[in-house]
């Protein structure tokens, strides 16, 4: 069965000084703005500086001046900003930025990158950039351009990792699984030592993870099946801390980082990342918002190929 776990991305920050998003904006609101992109809200946690949403597709979190939001599948993200756009004063907006990286079959997708750009200039001045090379994986980074300046500290990590190892795929395609064996297989005690966690198995497969400790937060998406593998990592802390043993978990042939603003990332990279991976792509560029955006991605090199594939002419036909 395929499904499109490569995610959509959003942060809006707000003025806080005169939008509290934690405690102007009703849970109502947010259950809108989701389902605007097609998805739904599954589940919640919460603590005094961050809401978190569990996502039918992926994930919401919000905080005080800023909400991030990730969809995977064939939602439509653009629409659910372009919602928050327009129930908002624009004073209140301060900076807005929206990611896309590559899929498996964009051409199962309602929309590409350039239509939601287009969508997005009707409301914002932007710029747009692409990480990574356009044969090859990549990401897309559009930001609004105004005065708006990132904190140093501002920093997010991604680590993306394709067509894990059939026995992780294997595992994680068990029949009946459940929270507890998810979180043992991926060692989430170990990973997320103190956090608070909320997390969902899909039928017949999948499984998504948020978990949040004061104004931090991981968010993990698993899209499992042996074809279009695909499991995601997000955090505000340094993900090069766990890299080695998700990679050890998952060993998947592919796998990107992303990092925001991290002067140390391309060296993290040379220090963390062991064989048998090499160098696929390496870049960075500071964007006018302030963020420093570094993009890194890995490969294994192939020591056996496949076999010609016999497509299914009769299914979703996606491949073809």
């Amino acid at each position: 069965m395929f499904f499109e776990g490569s995610e959509k991305k959003a942060e809006v920050v707000v003025d806080n000084t005169k939008l509290s998003l934690l405690n102007d904006i009703s849970n109502t609101f947010w259950q809108e703005l989701v389902e605007c992109c097609n998805a739904q809200i599954l589940s919640s946690i919460e603590n005094e500086h961050c809401k978190a949403f569990l996502l039918s597709e992926s994930s919401l979190f919000v905080w005080d001046d800023r909400f991030l939001i990730l969809t995977c599948g064939v939602t439509q993200l653009v629409n659910s900003i372009e919602y928050f756009i327009q129930n908002t004063q624009p004073e209140d907006i301060l900076h807005v930025t929206y990611q896309r990286k590559n899929e498996y079959f964009s051409n199962a997708q309602l929309t590409s990158f350039g239509d939601d750009i287009k969508l997005l200039s009707k409301y914002l001045t932007g710029k747009a950039y692409r990480f990574g090379e356009i044969y090859s994986h990549h990401n897309y980074v559009f930001h609004q351009d105004n005065e708006f300046q990132a904190e140093p500290d501002d920093t997010t990590y991604e680590l993306l990792a394709y067509q894990i190892s059939e026995y992780a795929s294997k595992k994680l395609t068990t029949k009946g699984l459940s929270t507890q064996e998810i979180r043992d297989f991926f060692c989430i005690n170990e990973l997320l030592p103190g956090f608070e966690i909320d997390d969902f198995v899909f039928d017949p497969y999948g499984y998504s993870l948020n978990a949040i400790k004061g104004t931090d937060y991981y968010t993990i998406h698993v899209t499992p099946q042996a074809g279009s593998s695909y499991v995601s990592f997000e955090s505000n802390l340094d993900l090069f801390t766990i890299a080695s043993k998700i990679l050890d978990i998952l060993s998947p042939s592919s796998f990107d980082l992303l990092g925001f603003n991290d002067p140390q990332f391309s060296k993290k990279v040379t220090t963390t990342i062991k064989s048998p991976y090499i160098s696929n792509s390496l870049v960075s560029k500071t964007l006018d918002n302030g963020y420093l955006v570094c993009f890194a991605s890995f490969i294994t090199p192939e020591t056996q190929y496949s076999t010609p594939l016999a497509l299914d002419l009769t299914g979703e036909n996606h491949a073809l």
